[in-house]
């Protein structure tokens, strides 16, 4: 989610190709279910008539802050993960929608700020939560975990080659230095690179040994991955028919988990009569995929952010 709505600061990550895929009715009621610093938010605003409506959800207090200063009556916010989707559309009296938007991962002023410890290009507390006001941090995490759990979360949420190696080097600075591990991430990224290096045969062009270890962690802490299966079964029992879900993924994690939720509500994983072939739906299918955008190289070029992005669109019938 790499989104705000000062310009030159910030890119949106393909804002027209969002906007297309939401087919705004002007007095249709949206959610962006990650408002950012309120790049895509603006841009739905602006496609919405008087009667229009938008709600705008986000996890990070500092993002909050920002959406209540704004005075455009069809627009609120609220402080929550999107997952409580449901529950911020009950306390506003709302139904059904019209469509969701959810730009995954980190905002720009989330990775450009040290302080929030998402970065391994600049050194600060190694914290990494999307609410400093809720959860452990990624450090308080790393000091109370065993190798092992250091191990399967690097695998599984980093997709890690090294993720033995690096947990194990983990683990042995927890247990020598004690209270004063890992408090920068500095430290930590130092530490990774030193391993990540000496095992590769041929070094990742363009892309930081600790990349997949910070990846790791801040899915882990976040609860990401858990938070996007949550919302994504949830949402759709909220869409209108003829609503549409739009997400954009920066990884390959979060868009496999996309891409097989759409296949399977629109009926493309049901199974099949064993003599005819056909296939045979338990339950209606819910959605219909109008397809998969990935940035162009205009795109790239201005926001180098954006080179891993992928835009899915579904529609419910």
């Amino acid at each position: 989610m790499i989104d705000t709505a000062v310009p030159g600061v910030h890119r949106s990550v393909m804002p027209q190709a969002c906007i297309e895929g939401l087919a705004i009715r002007p007095d249709g009621v949206y959610v962006d279910g990650t408002f950012g610093r309120g790049g895509h938010s603006a841009r739905i605003l602006a496609g919405l008539g008087p009667a229009g409506r938008l709600v705008a959800i986000d996890r990070d207090p500092e993002a909050v802050e920002v959406g209540r200063g704004w005075t455009d009556g069809r627009f609120s916010i609220d402080h929550a993960r999107f997952s409580d989707l449901g529950a911020v559309l009950d306390a506003r009296g709302i139904g059904g929608v019209d469509g969701v938007l959810l730009d995954l991962g980190v905002s720009s002023p989330q990775l450009d700020d040290p302080s929030r410890g998402f970065s391994f290009r600049a050194d600060g507390p190694l914290d990494m939560r999307m609410d400093p006001t809720q959860g452990m941090s990624a450090r308080q995490w790393l000091v109370q975990a065993s190798e092992r759990d250091i191990a399967e979360a690097l695998r599984d949420y980093g997709e890690e080659r090294f993720a033995v190696p690096v947990a194990k080097a983990i683990a042995a600075r927890c247990r020598d230095a004690g209270d004063t591990a890992f408090r920068t991430t500095g430290e930590l990224a130092a530490l990774v690179a030193g391993v990540v290096r000496g095992r590769q045969k041929r070094p990742e062009v363009g892309k930081d040994p600790a990349t997949r270890t910070f990846q790791a962690l801040r899915l882990l802490v976040n609860q990401e991955l858990e938070e996007l299966a949550l919302v994504l079964e949830r949402l759709v029992g909220r869409l209108n028919v003829g609503g549409r879900m739009v997400v954009l993924s920066f990884h390959s994690l979060e868009d496999r988990m996309v891409k097989q939720f759409i296949a399977r509500e629109a009926g493309r994983m049901a199974r099949r009569d064993p003599v005819t072939g056909v296939p045979v739906h338990d339950t209606p299918p819910r959605l219909a995929s109008i397809g998969r955008t990935l940035p162009d190289d205009a795109e790239v070029f201005a926001n180098p952010r954006s080179r891993s992005a992928v835009l899915r669109v579904a529609e419910r019938i």
